[in-house]
């Protein structure tokens, strides 16, 4: 008997007490090499020793300084930090809990600031499991289905589908589409926002092509429409860089952030130009554990640790290997479709969902190796080990990769 709620979804039915680096442990001593990273949270692996460090001693001082009542030491340091790492646009910080929180907030500063009832997503997208997350969220009906009616002023735009053969016809057509969107659906005038995210996540791993996110972006410029980027997933060095937005060269009016923004502590940050800012009504946004002193030090401790020389050169090296040896193998194995994305945010697309769903199993039972899927049919295995993960370490997941590969071939 459990006295769990079975609202959760199981990737695996380990039972774990520690983790260190890039590895978990269960309660009967076996390791597994975890390639989920909490959903691509632990940016710096498990208990970082430095992460834990910094939450430690932050615990004697302070667990929980209310931002309404009080202003402690570290909110203004992180900020100042944020601001050093963002792109140039962005200048002012609320801090929250989650990344649905932080869209929520995004939306909600949208709006206040242009006074327009509408925002635009894009199919494939996730933004969260609020009410208004859920609105926004296109990748997977299981998100959304029983909770009707969500809230409405949602439009959904196409996203490039990366499997098409004319790519440059596949991003005219969504742009034109879009465009059909702001004539038939929502107005420029009554489009507060545009949220992209720059690398779909739970929609498959899919970058954004350089020339739709531009259209997008100067579609935004054009109608006085914000760009709110959704990094909650990207951010962080996921992708190779701090966030996905700079592989782009693009500035975001609102930057969403989350996840490996505090090594897996809840944590999450919204980023904006203070002109925004300062028409955000004092009061008229809030939260109780928003900026919590704990995830203030476990934040900047993160950002720390990714600051070192070399960390995004491994980052980059690493997706670089883990790349090269997964397109190998696809010469070898024609279920598997299409090796895809940036930094260490890959995913491995396959023809079938049952043979991903086989990979992801024989991986974890016989290889000791944690994947997850992602895509809208489930059919798509997306690699995101902490980014501190080593050369050593991808050549093991890939081995067993490997033989999941031989072993469910029909």
């Amino acid at each position: 008997m459990t006295h769990l709620s079975n609202v959760w979804f199981k990737v695996t039915d380990l039972k774990v007490v520690s983790g260190s680096g890039c590895r978990v442990r269960t309660v009967d001593g076996r390791d597994y090499l975890d390639f989920s990273s909490g959903l691509a949270t632990t940016s710096t692996g498990h208990a970082h020793p430095r992460v834990v460090s910094a939450i430690q001693d932050q615990a004697q001082r302070f667990i929980h300084a209310q931002a309404n009542v009080y202003t402690h030491n570290l909110l203004e340091p992180l900020a100042a930090k944020l601001t050093k790492i963002t792109p140039p646009s962005i200048d002012r910080f609320f801090f929250t809990n989650s990344g649905a929180e932080a869209v929520e907030a995004a939306v909600k500063l949208a709006k206040q600031v242009t006074r327009r009832p509408n925002v635009i997503v894009f199919k494939g997208s996730f933004h969260g499991r609020t009410h208004l997350g859920m609105a926004m969220t296109t990748s997977k009906s299981i998100y959304r289905a029983g909770y009707a009616p969500l809230p409405s002023g949602v439009a959904v735009a196409p996203f490039p589908n990366p499997l098409v053969s004319d790519h440059a016809g596949e991003i005219k057509e969504a742009l034109k589409t879009f465009d059909r969107i702001l004539k038939s659906q929502s107005a420029p005038s009554e489009t507060a926002a545009v949220v992209l995210e720059p690398v779909l996540g739970e929609g498959g791993y899919v970058p954004a092509p350089q020339a739709f996110i531009e259209g997008i972006v100067n579609r935004c410029r054009e109608h006085g429409i914000l760009f709110i980027a959704d990094e909650v997933q990207t951010g962080f060095g996921r992708t190779g860089r701090w966030f996905a937005l700079d592989h782009y060269d693009l500035d975001p009016d609102i930057l969403v952030m989350g996840k490996g923004i505090a090594s897996g502590f809840p944590f999450a940050a919204i980023g904006t130009r203070q002109e925004l800012d300062e028409q955000w009504p004092v009061g008229s946004h809030g939260g109780t554990y928003g900026g919590n002193p704990i995830g203030c030090a476990a934040a900047l401790a993160t950002i720390e640790v990714m600051s070192e020389p070399g960390f995004m050169k491994n980052v980059n090296a690493r997706g670089v290997q883990l790349r090269d040896r997964l397109s190998d193998l696809k010469e070898h194995h024609p279920g598997l479709r299409q090796v895809r994305g940036p930094g260490l945010m890959v995913a491995t697309s396959f023809r079938w969902v049952d043979r991903a769903s086989a990979v992801i199993d024989h991986c974890r039972d016989h290889g000791n190796l944690i994947l997850m899927s992602a895509g809208t049919n489930g059919h798509v295995v997306r690699w995101m080990p902490p980014l501190v993960v080593t050369a050593e370490e991808i050549d093991e997941a890939v081995k067993a990769f490997s033989a999941a590969l031989r072993a469910t071939e029909t």
